[in-house]
């Protein structure tokens, strides 16, 4: 499948930026994240969560990661800085609707890899789970186009 990002194995072959064993699409994108400024994420909720393939491919960062010699608490490799924003669509929109994904992003990225965040945009209302999607009758879409060409007007 093109542009196909499997599953971490877990193997450690990758670490300390050696290129996964694994001949998909991530190997190919790894170039272009080491020289990216900003990385946005983003994916639509499932079970609360983010979908399974954005979780497949923060998985691989592993290979990005560089050896560090002491490492602050908590962590066990230093990351390249990145800044990062987050990008996520709902069905519904509970005041609980985004918590898990919100935690995950600030502990992987923000606090355990250390990017910089630039914000979120967390997009709920989205749809329907029995029917189409309805962000169109949202203004989500023109929050989105706000987001990305505000995100360095500072």
């Amino acid at each position: 499948m093109k542009n196909e990002v499997r599953p971490c194995l877990g193997c450690n072959a990758c670490r300390y930026e050696k290129p996964c064993i694994q001949k998909d699409s991530f190997n190919e994108l790894v170039p272009k994240i080491k020289e990216a400024d900003c990385l946005v994420f983003a994916s639509p909720l499932y079970f609360w969560s983010m979908s399974a393939r954005i979780k497949a491919f923060i998985e691989r960062f592993y290979c990005i990661a560089i050896k560090d010699e002491n490492p602050p608490f908590g962590r066990h490799e230093k990351y390249p800085v990145k800044d990062c924003a987050l990008l996520v669509t709902a069905a519904d929109n509970n005041f609980w609707t985004f918590e898990q994904a919100v935690s995950y992003y600030q502990y992987v990225f923000i606090n355990y890899i250390g990017f910089h965040d630039k914000g979120m945009l967390l997009a709920g209302g989205c749809g329907h789970t029995d029917g189409k999607p309805q962000i169109d009758k949202t203004d989500h879409l023109k929050e989105a186009y706000e987001f990305g060409k505000n995100i360095y007007s500072e």
